[in-house]
């Protein structure tokens, strides 16, 4: 059993940064695979990110590739996005997920997860 809760979304102007915080709660959290997904109005779910519980393996999606980074704090049971140069496009309720295989959270719409966080919001203005 693994609970997770989004923190750190809102509104930023295009441009700016924001970091986006996962917290998980159970002990197998260092074995799982986190990764984030986000859901624009009217637009499939899509995979943004991934890191794989040693930290050794990461994904980013080629439209976040170079502005978005996903880290792992393993201490503190936590996995951040840090998302800069935000564009407009970005805008989407972003989910944190866990999974065992961290193919079930990279390049789909994670029909197969695990696990999910009830999401946050970001909005970045023109």
């Amino acid at each position: 059993q693994v609970q997770l809760v989004e923190s750190g979304g809102g509104l930023v102007q295009a441009g700016g940064s924001l970091r986006l915080s996962c917290a998980a709660s159970g002990r197998t959290f260092s074995v799982y695979a986190m990764g984030w997904f986000r859901q624009a109005p009217g637009k499939e779910r899509e995979s943004v990110a991934a890191i794989g519980w040693g930290s050794g393996t990461r994904y980013y999606t080629d439209s976040v590739k170079g502005r978005f980074t996903i880290t792992r704090h393993e201490a503190k049971n936590t996995v951040y996005l840090q998302m800069n140069s935000l564009k407009p496009e970005d805008t989407a309720v972003y989910y944190c997920a866990a999974d065992r295989a961290i193919g079930d959270i990279t390049g789909g719409t994670g029909g197969r997860v695990d696990y999910w966080g009830q999401g946050t919001q970001v909005t970045v203005s023109s």
